[in-house]
């Protein structure tokens, strides 16, 4: 069957299964009484997208926990030998620590210039185009961000032409300035990588909090400069408060893309010269050294790196909906 055949089949068998286990699982509820009927519809309609859970997500991740205790081949059992390598390795040290340099570096800089560029773009008559043109990386691949970007840092020694845009500028503009070798350079390479996800990332920033910040009252913002409030004094003590709970939604989501960073590492360094992050080894020991026992070790720990952050999320909803 060609592929077309597979997406019509696919098009018509799925809906077709959906509406016929509707009308079995109705027609099983039927002969039961009433009161069993209002406590067993809830988890029969649930059932499907249960199944579908634990077949795509609990299975895969408790056999990664399994294979975590295993050896390189996934076969004998080495007990907590490879969390000890994971934690022990320089190349891991060195993902942990650039990983928490994606953390801080990443999550603020976002925040904060898509806060800030909310509320300038909101006082300008040509929002909507300003915004489009910040929003526009995020409609494009993190590989296709990565291979701009490399054009961007490209370098050549001092002396050469410098086909990359920041050299070139910089060579330009500051008399005696040395062309540096951003993506190799120890002290500018990370901050150079985190900068690209920035670039992607903080038009979405922008749409959310900007979006938020509409949602507040004008009366209330105009009933404080009546009283005599500074811009400032607004913004710090009326506007960002109101948008607190946004901003903690939106700082978790940069949290986690933080912590599971690998698109433009990959594409761009590798993980060379120190740039090394968790996703990107993990791929490695995978892929590369075939180690199936340590890269699960380190899918875990990365997993496990996330749940306080889907924890306090969940909290904070939870208080939410207790104040509504």
């Amino acid at each position: 069957m060609d592929v077309l055949g597979v997406i019509l089949a696919a098009v018509v068998a799925v809906p077709a299964l959906q509406v016929g286990y509707a009308l079995a699982a109705e027609a099983a509820l039927g002969v039961l009484p009433h009161r069993a009927q209002t406590r067993l519809r809830p988890w029969l309609w649930l059932a499907p997208a249960l199944a579908f859970l634990a077949a795509f997500l609990v299975y895969p991740a408790l056999h990664t926990l399994v294979l975590s205790t295993l050896d390189a081949r996934g076969r004998a059992f080495v007990g907590l030998r490879n969390y000890v390598a994971v934690f022990t390795t320089p190349e891991m040290l060195v993902a942990f620590r650039n990983n928490l340099l994606w953390l801080v570096l990443f999550t603020s800089a976002t925040i904060s210039l898509g806060l800030l560029l909310a509320v300038l773009t909101d006082r300008v008559r040509y929002e909507a185009v300003a915004q489009a043109v910040i929003f526009m990386p995020m409609a494009i691949s993190f590989v296709a961000a990565s291979v701009i970007w490399k054009f961007v840092y490209e370098f050549r020694p001092a002396g050469a032409p410098q086909i990359g845009l920041l050299n070139a500028v910089l060579t330009r503009l500051i008399p005696g300035f040395q062309p540096v070798a951003w993506l190799v350079n120890l002290t500018t390479n990370t901050v150079a990588l985190i900068l690209v996800a920035v670039w992607v990332w903080v038009g979405f920033c922008l749409v959310v909090l900007s979006a938020a910040l509409k949602g507040i009252p004008e009366e209330l913002l105009e009933a404080a400069r009546v009283d005599g409030a500074t811009e400032w004094q607004v913004f710090w003590r009326i506007t960002l408060p109101v948008l607190g709970p946004t901003v903690a939604v939106v700082a978790t989501t940069m949290v986690i893309f933080a912590l599971k960073a690998f698109d433009i590492v990959y594409v761009m360094t590798n993980g060379n010269f120190n740039t090394e992050v968790i996703a990107n080894r993990m791929y490695k020991e995978m892929f590369n050294v075939r180690d199936f026992g340590r890269a699960s070790a380190i899918a875990v720990v990365l997993f496990l790196a996330t749940v306080p952050v889907m924890a306090a999320n969940v909290r904070r909803f939870r208080q939410q909906e207790g104040i509504r």
